[in-house]
């Protein structure tokens, strides 16, 4: 099929170019045309003369002029393009016949792949899913969910999936998709407040918080709603609470599990990185009302940052203050620390690293 098909284009290509040559030669020669004009001349310098434009004797010889002119054009010998126009066209029609196919036939041998089956998309997606690529199965499931747009489980699947690929925008449609269909569980719900999480690009939004909480009271000992709780938590300043949620969490987990390992990690430097005060304070400032609770960080976060600009090679401070305004939801502040903690520290390389890994935890990257 597949050299019926080079065939027909070939038998195109060859047809299109001796095409214009098998037409006859069309047009006048030079002798035609100089005689038409002479006798065009003739006819304008009599109009001319008519109408007394011209003078007599000035008409008179352009006449003679004109008519000697007409005579040499009508002795000039005509020449024998028809002898030699079915020659040259036949010489190159035969060029055309045989070179085409020649050439074209050579450079498919040359570069081509004429022994190489066809790969349809249909055929692609048949692969045994052992053996399919990430991208052939998605398409594969996409395919399957047109189809089948009532299937929740298809768009659960996906739902990992696009999260690995980075198709945040089409991770929250699946899993709300997927809830929908499929109903609230405690797993569902998580999934889908972790989608929101990464389509804000790590920050937890009041609506998240929401959906993991109805998933941490649909299940109290699911691990994921209570760590993004425990992240909500933090990043509102509440440290004591993020301790609390991430204790709880880490005590009930098995010593060996690398999750858990992060997770003990990350409440041992909870203060250090939050910037939460200690001892009476911390019990204080938790027990005063949200509105005052918010004035008294603010106070915290302004005395860091007058300290940080008196002394700049504290890089725990620097990390700290970043933190300290993403939690106040002052990213403008965030980049200006960001700049001025890299400023301070360009000679220490791994403080570059890690100030660059908390820009790009927290979103504040470019």
């Amino acid at each position: 099929m597949l050299w019926l098909l080079f065939a027909g284009l070939t038998a195109a290509a060859v047809v299109s170019v001796l095409w214009p040559l098998a037409k006859p030669p069309r047009g006048v020669g030079r002798r035609e045309t100089d005689i038409a004009l002479y006798k065009a001349q003739l006819a304008e310098i009599e109009r001319d003369e008519a109408q007394n434009l011209v003078a007599l004797e000035d008409a008179e010889g352009a006449k003679v002029e004109a008519a000697r002119r007409l005579m040499a054009a009508a002795e000039t010998p005509v020449e024998s393009a028809s002898a030699t126009s079915p020659r040259r066209a036949g010489l190159a029609s035969l060029a055309v016949l045989f070179l085409v196919p020649a050439v074209s036939i050579s450079l498919y041998a040359a570069i081509g792949h004429p022994e190489l089956p066809d790969a349809p998309l249909v055929a692609r997606l048949e692969t045994a899913p052992a053996r399919m690529d990430l991208a052939a199965a998605i398409a594969k499931i996409e395919a399957h969910l047109i189809q089948h747009p009532d299937d929740g489980r298809g768009y659960e699947v996906l739902v990992p999936v696009y999260l690995q690929t980075g198709r945040v925008n089409d991770a929250v449609q699946a899993a709300s998709a997927a809830l929908r269909l499929l109903g609230p569980t405690a797993e569902r719900q998580a999934l889908y407040g972790e989608t929101l999480v990464a389509a804000t690009r790590g920050v937890v939004t009041a609506d998240a918080k929401h959906v993991f909480e109805t998933a941490a009271a649909a299940d109290p000992s699911a691990p994921k709603p209570r760590f993004f709780l425990g992240l909500a938590a933090e990043q509102e300043g509440d440290i004591a609470r993020a301790k609390e949620i991430w204790g709880k969490l880490a005590a009930e987990a098995p010593r060996d599990a690398a999750w858990a390992q992060a997770l003990r990690k990350r409440i041992a430097s909870l203060d250090v990185n939050s910037g939460a005060p200690q001892g009476p304070m911390a019990a204080k400032i938790e027990a005063m009302p949200a509105d005052a609770r918010m004035g008294a960080i603010r106070n915290m976060v302004e005395g860091l940052a007058a300290r940080l600009a008196q002394n700049g090679q504290d890089l725990e401070g620097w990390l700290r203050l970043v933190r300290s305004y993403t939690v106040l939801h002052e990213s403008g502040k965030a980049r200006a620390a960001l700049v001025d903690a890299k400023r301070n520290l360009a000679d220490d390389p791994n403080a570059i690293a890690r100030i660059d890994a908390l820009a790009r935890e927290l979103g504040l990257e470019g």
